[in-house]
């Protein structure tokens, strides 16, 4: 017996069920009278097993040996034995009924632990492992909420993005500068976490605070960008103070003192394209009136174009500019001000872009009241298209 158990474990973890069965029956049969016991004992395996082996040993021909149980063999599927299992798995997780109305999970995440939970609660006997594997097989998957909807759409909307477009290509035609512009959202300043990863030697990870609460002393800052779309080139004010339209306005100033002037020396007039809410928003007086004075003071006609309501992925600014920016600072923290100017600043691309950077430090106090008075001095012509959206302001002394 010492040398068939010596022999089987040896073999053991190259066969399969049926080879040990059959194994164990072959040395009952050699062994004689008591093999059965004889074989069983050496190798562990059940006496009923062993005697099953003897019987397929002395079946002529031997069954082929490819498979370790007879087709159908084995224990069946769950939902073979269970009719109900799927359906009740399927009201669970069906997106248009959001699970069953008497269940707890019809408002709560539906994670394969809590649905086998659930059904266990209704009397199916089943695990974690078995609901994933359902799931698969009912071509279900791990989804997260993508934003794509875009509310009510006005039925000018796309209207407006034509309007837009031959707007942009008459100004381009004539050699007029087109600006792109919008708030980014406001950053924390501090040794908060900012999203992203960067390289860093392993185990070393920079250490930031677990909380995000604003610092007094440093605060948030707003940067608000403008994008000349046909130099691909950009300007960013980064302010201290409240994201207002006179603020809006003071950066778009900063962009023509600093870089328009120069870029377009001969520039009759410009052309705006800006979000529809917001500091530049379609029905923001203040923004008109900063527009005004800029318009004044520089001697130049301007043409602004918003974009309609729910639309503000479109602005160009988006995804030429602001994209590039929180790339180049992802998994670092914005520990100063000048740390942000300066992150924007190094922001380049394959595609050429420049941006150049600068702290603004005026402050811009909101609930600024414009009165119906101040609004008649404004010299503003609508366009016939939606003059709500389309409008130009000439120079004119207030």
């Amino acid at each position: 017996m010492n040398e068939v158990r010596v022999c089987y474990e040896k073999l053991s973890p190259f066969l399969n069920e049926q080879n040990r069965r059959l194994f164990a029956g072959a040395q009952a049969i050699a062994h004689g009278r008591g093999g059965v016991r004889m074989a069983a004992a050496a190798t562990g395996i059940a006496i009923n097993t062993v005697r099953a082996g003897i019987s397929r040993l002395q079946k002529d021909p031997l069954p082929h040996l490819s498979r370790s149980r007879a087709p159908g063999g084995g224990r069946k599927r769950l939902v073979a034995t269970d009719a109900t299992l799927s359906e009740s798995l399927e009201r669970l997780v069906d997106p248009a009924t959001r699970g069953d109305p008497m269940s707890a999970l019809r408002w709560t995440c539906k994670s394969t632990t809590r649905l086998a939970a659930e059904l266990r609660a209704q009397g199916h006997q089943v695990s974690q492992r078995t609901v994933c594997d359902l799931l698969h097989r009912s071509h279900y998957s791990l989804q997260g909420l993508r934003k794509q909807k875009e509310g009510e759409q006005n039925p000018d909307r796309n209207a407006q993005f034509e309007h837009i477009a031959r707007r942009v290509q008459e100004f381009q035609d004539d050699g007029q500068p087109v600006i792109s512009v919008d708030t980014k959202k406001k950053e924390l300043i501090g040794d908060f976490k900012n999203g992203g990863r960067e390289w860093m030697p392993a185990g070393e990870p920079e250490k930031v605070r677990t909380y995000d609460f604003v610092d007094k002393e440093l605060g948030k800052v707003s940067p608000y960008g403008v994008y000349d779309i046909f130099r691909n080139e950009g300007w960013v004010s980064v302010g201290i103070d409240h994201d207002t339209a006179a603020f809006a306005v003071a950066s778009i100033r900063h962009w023509w003192e600093e870089m328009g002037r120069a870029s377009y020396p001969n520039a009759r007039k410009l052309l705006i394209t800006a979000d529809g809410g917001g500091s530049n928003g379609s029905r923001t007086r203040l923004w008109k009136l900063e527009l005004q004075k800029f318009a004044t003071s520089c001697g130049i006609e301007l043409s602004v174009s918003h974009f309609p309501p729910g639309t503000s992925k479109w602005n160009k600014i988006e995804h030429r500019m602001f994209c590039h920016i929180t790339q180049n600072w992802r998994g670092r923290p914005l520990i100063s001000r000048q740390a942000v100017v300066e992150l924007i600043g190094q922001t380049t691309t394959q595609a050429g872009l420049k941006i150049r950077s600068s702290l603004d430090e005026s402050l811009y106090p909101s609930g600024i009241k414009v009165s119906d008075q101040q609004m008649t001095q404004i010299s503003l012509i609508p366009d016939p298209f939606h003059g709500e959206w389309n409008y130009s302001i000439m120079a004119k002394e207030l």
